[in-house]
């Protein structure tokens, strides 16, 4: 087989693996960024092995890379707050009886949108039941039957107030 014709067999099993760890938009890029370079990794080992086989190293380095790097992807959606679906899931533990004032956000400049389906989530200060921590606005694609980021906020709930994470809706 010609290398065109690998690398488009490889890409495809990439992208066929780019959901298969979670739903979270670093988890299917990683997964497809994985796939890729499992895929041309496995594809030089085939080749170079005894039986000349870059096909079938190919095929599972695009697997064993796209579950890899879907991996590591989803554990910096799980990090970022960014795969839950729901206010239900976002709500945190923290709860307080007044809201504690946030630092102004710093200043920064939104970078040149990198396809045309990553919608632009806004910095945005999150609060882990001490202290603000500030989260750079950056490009995301939405999971699937997603539209719009809600961004982290403060809800009045039972006499005091609950933190919820940002989520997708």
């Amino acid at each position: 087989m010609n290398t065109k014709t690998i690398l488009a067999l490889t890409t495809a099993a990439a992208l066929c693996c780019s959901g298969c760890v979670g739903t979270g938009p670093n988890t299917q890029n990683g997964a497809v960024a994985g796939g890729a370079l499992g895929a041309l990794a496995g594809a030089i080992i085939g080749n170079n092995s005894g039986g000349h086989n870059a096909l079938g190293g190919a095929a599972i380095g695009a697997v064993a890379g796209a579950l890899v790097g879907g991996t590591l992807g989803n554990s910096v959606d799980h990090q970022n707050g960014t795969i839950y679906r729901s206010e239900y899931e976002a709500t945190s533990n923290v709860a307080v009886a007044s809201v504690p004032p946030q630092p102004p956000p710093p200043s920064e400049l939104q970078t040149a949108q990198p396809t045309p389906s990553a919608v632009w989530i806004y910095g945005f200060y999150d609060f882990d039941g001490y202290r603000y921590q500030w989260v750079p606005g950056h490009w995301e694609i939405p999971p699937p039957n997603s539209a719009a980021f809600v961004r982290p906020h403060w809800r009045y709930r039972g006499g005091s107030y609950v933190y919820v994470r940002g989520y997708w809706r």
